[in-house]
């Protein structure tokens, strides 16, 4: 599959897109300042890994297949693990040295630091996360 065709995929039919609201997850609400991208994300923390992750909301299909593949990279990973593929995907985004191995299907956004407003859609969901996992060891 070609980059335009996992994006596509993860936003037509992210399997982690949901319409729920469950209690035992921690909720980060995101939203793009640059256009009308708005996301819930559902977190759930077990003895030190993210044991399941959902979202939902309206955006577009950048911030979208974005979260899904983050939700994808991220599931029962460690908080340090977690921390990290936001840390690669970060460097990524600015253009600097990334480890493409940890970023996996994350890296269909490596071109997206020539779209400066596309950025800030890919990132969206990163943001969430890292809110979330601030105060998390």
């Amino acid at each position: 599959m070609n980059n335009r065709e996992i994006i596509m995929e993860h936003y037509t039919s992210s399997p982690h897109r949901k319409e729920l609201v469950l209690s035992d997850y921690q909720k980060i609400e995101v939203r793009s300042s640059q256009c009308v991208d708005h996301l819930f994300i559902y977190v759930k923390i077990q003895n030190g890994k993210i044991s399941d992750a959902y979202f939902n909301g309206e955006a577009c299909a950048i911030a979208t297949s974005s979260c899904s593949i983050l939700i994808d990279n991220i599931l029962n990973k460690s908080i340090d693990e977690a921390k990290k593929i936001i840390e690669e995907f970060e460097k990524m985004i600015h253009d600097e040295p990334y480890c493409e191995e940890i970023l996996k299907n994350a890296t269909v956004f490596k071109d997206i630091i020539h779209q400066g407003n596309r950025k800030s859609c890919a990132y969206l969901p990163y943001q969430g996360l890292k809110q979330i996992l601030k105060d998390e060891r």
